[in-house]
């Protein structure tokens, strides 16, 4: 049956080589392989992030949870994680997916540039709008603005 088929097949083509026949195989095969590599990754990841998981690490839970491991119990597959101060909660250790990392403190370098131009506000607190305009407001205050030169070089 299925060799009647290719025989159909190459009697309609030509019997010359198709391919169709050949991407199709190799697309399947570059998407199983991705597949499996990102499945591997992912799992090098989980093992990373478990062995960083120790008491005393700040952690979020797949619920949202963030809070301090106390204990882990290996054998349960249990953690008791305290969320505040005297708050305690017994979760599942797989539900601890992300260590959460303090953000380091940046120290912002202040440099003086060679000329001070740019230190000085160009608006005085007189001329600073205390909200933004719309494209309106700034079409319309500049038509006034126009208007008012205009009155006074006529005069």
């Amino acid at each position: 049956m299925l060799a009647n088929v290719v025989a159909q097949t190459t009697e309609q083509t030509g019997g010359g080589f198709d391919i169709f026949s050949l991407l199709l195989p190799l697309a399947l095969a570059f998407l199983i392989f991705t597949m499996f590599r990102k499945q591997r990754k992912m799992k090098k990841q989980v093992a990373e992030q478990r062995t960083q998981m120790v008491p005393g690490t700040e952690v979020m839970t797949n619920f949202g949870l963030f809070g301090t491991i106390v204990s882990l119990d290996e054998d349960n597959n249990k953690a008791l994680i305290e969320l505040s101060p005297g708050v305690t909660a017994t979760v599942h250790s797989q539900t601890l997916s992300k260590v959460v990392a303090p953000e380091p403190v940046v120290e912002e370098e202040h440099s003086v540039p060679d000329d001070a131009s740019s230190l000085t506000d160009p608006l005085s607190d007189a001329d600073r709008p205390l909200r933004e305009e719309t494209p309106e407001e700034s079409a319309e205050r500049l038509n006034r603005e126009n208007a008012r030169d205009r009155n006074d070089k006529d005069q």
